[in-house]
C-alpha cells in the first residue's frame, strides 16, 4: 500500500493486520542504508502470526518516492511518527537497522505516545558513523552500480546469503535514488544526535553481529549503549551486518522475547 505521508509518498509493507491493535504492540520495522521494507521479509514472516507488522519503504528507497527535495534525519523521524499517527496505531516498538536504527533513535528520543520499546539491529551511532573516507567517497561515486552493489553486500555479510535473498539486497541498493543516497553519506550519517539520547526513556535492546567489521559490538557499547541508560547490548555469534538477512530467525527470536519482556510488565 501507498500513502502520502507529509512530501512524499511512501510504499508500505503490512502483515499480520489481525493482530492490529490488539493486546500485543505492533512492530514498526526501519531498513538499513540501500536496503527497503523487503529487507525484513523473513524476520516479519516469524512474527507476523502474533503482531501487527509494518515496514515502510524509507523516502527515496525501495518503491518510495524520490521526488522529495529535503532526506534528513528529522525528515525520516517525522515521517515514521506521521505513518504511525496515519493508521491510528495505539501501542507499537520501533525496530530500526543500521541507518534506520539512526532514524529510530531520533524518534525514540521524542517520546512518541504508544511507544513501548526501541530495538536497534547494528544501528548507525548516534555519532558520526566511521565509514572510511575512501570508502565513504567510493561510495558516493557508485550509486546504481551492480557491481559495487554486489560488492556492498559480500561485505557487509559474514554467513552465506541464499541466491534469492542475495539477489534481493543487490537489486535493492540498486534501487536507492541517487539524492537519498548522497544524502545519507554526505551529510546524515555523519550528524550527532547523541546530545537527545538521555531523552529516550523506554526499554532498549541493542543486536550486534559479531564478525560485523563496521559498526562492532565495541563502537555499539560506546555510543549507544552507554548514552541510553539502561539499554542491553546483544552479540549474535558468527552474523555480520545484515543481521535481519543473515540470521532472520535469532533475529525475530530477539525481538520477540524483548517484547513479550514488555509486554508482561506492563499487564503486571
Amino acid at each position: 500500500m501507498r500513502f502520502r505521508i507529509n512530501d512524499t509518498v511512501l510504499n508500505i509493507f503490512e502483515a499480520g493486520v489481525s493482530n492490529y491493535n490488539k493486546t500485543r504492540p505492533s512492530l514498526v520495522f526501519l531498513h538499513y542504508f540501500g536496503g527497503s521494507s523487503q529487507s525484513w521479509t523473513e524476520v516479519i514472516a516469524r512474527l507476523a502470526d502474533d503482531y501487527h507488522c509494518i515496514a515502510p519503504d524509507l523516502r527515496g528507497f525501495g518503491a518510495s518516492d524520490d521526488s522529495s527535495e529535503s532526506y534528513t534525519i528529522e525528515d525520516y523521524a517525522d515521517d515514521v511518527q506521521e505513518l504511525i499517527a496515519l493508521l491510528k496505531i495505539e501501542n507499537f516498538v520501533l525496530i530500526g537497522h543500521s541507518m534506520g536504527g539512526k532514524f529510530a533513535l531520533a524518534l525514540a528520543a521524542r517520546n512518541p505516545k504508544g511507544l513501548q520499546s526501541l530495538i536497534l539491529l547494528a544501528p548507525s551511532p548516534p555519532t558520526a558513523e566511521p565509514i572510511p573516507e575512501d570508502e565513504r567517497n567510493c561510495l558516493r561515486r557508485a550509486h546504481g552500480n551492480r557491481c559495487v552493489a554486489t560488492e556492498t553486500v559480500c561485505k557487509a555479510v559474514a554467513l552465506k546469503l541464499s541466491a534469492e535473498i542475495f539477489e534481493r539486497a543487490v537489486n535493492d541498493n540498486l534501487r536507492s535514488s541517487e539524492k537519498a543516497w548522497r544524502a545519507w553519506l554526505e551529510h546524515e550519517s555523519l550528524v550527532d544526535i547523541s546530545v537527545i539520547m538521555p531523552n529516550i526513556a523506554v526499554p532498549v535492546l541493542v543486536l550486534s553481529g559479531e564478525n560485523d567489521k563496521g559498526i562492532d559490538k565495541n563502537l555499539l557499547e560506546r555510543e549507544v549503549v552507554r548514552r541510553i541508560k539502561g539499554a542491553k547490548l546483544v552479540v549474535i555469534p558468527d552474523a555480520g551486518h545484515l543481521l535481519p538477512l543473515e540470521v532472520p530467525e535469532t533475529a525475530a527470536k530477539l525481538i520477540a522475547e524483548q517484547v513479550e519482556f514488555r509486554y508482561c510488565l506492563i499487564k503486571r
